[in-house]
């Protein structure tokens, strides 16, 4: 997901149950207007996406954490329905969260990434795992296929040398069946 989707996800629209989480809408700071609530970036940008069980966990557990903090706060609590929010319930800066991911980053001894980069993480390992480019797509609200597969093409060779292996494979078992057909 974007930044603006993870900070514009409410728990409403998540699902820990079926393990999904919905697209629905995302927050942004927009200048001289401050934090806003707005539509996806794309059409296809609304999506449901689907969870690994340890993901949907992690969210189970900070749906409880969220609930504690809530009673222990009360009314100080200010009510978003944020998953991703601040101890008292208010929604985090984008700006801030990319300057605190660079200092875990820093502190981990890791490697200078965006935030946004472990969204292109997420879509490469995809790719090189097999996954159909336009599942990948759906997932990361690609208008087009072609968009995910201009960007991630060079996951492809390897893919490529696999596919013609496994066509190859294909062939082989075509031609011993049709030779164990006609005799």
């Amino acid at each position: 997901m974007r930044r603006s989707e993870l900070l514009g996800l409410r728990w409403t629209a998540v699902d820990l149950d079926a393990k999904t989480v919905s697209v629905v809408e995302t927050l942004q700071r927009i200048l001289g207007k401050g934090m806003m609530t707005l539509q996806p970036k794309t059409a296809k940008s609304r999506r449901l996406i689907n969870l690994p069980a340890a993901a949907a966990a992690l969210l189970n557990g900070l749906k409880v954490k969220q609930k504690e903090q809530r009673q222990f706060l009360g009314l100080e609590w200010q009510e978003s329905d944020y998953v991703f929010c601040l101890a008292d319930g208010r929604p985090y800066s984008p700006d801030k969260v990319s300057l605190a991911f660079a200092e875990v980053i820093k502190k981990a001894g890791l490697p200078h990434i965006r935030l946004h980069d472990l969204r292109h993480t997420h879509a490469t390992m995809m790719m090189a795992q097999g996954v159909n480019p336009k599942t990948v797509a759906e997932r990361l609200g690609h208008s087009s296929v072609v968009i995910t597969l201009d960007t991630y093409s060079h996951v492809l060779p390897g893919l490529q040398e696999e596919a013609a292996l496994k066509f190859e494979e294909g062939l082989r078992k075509t031609t011993k069946q049709q030779a164990v057909e006609e005799s």
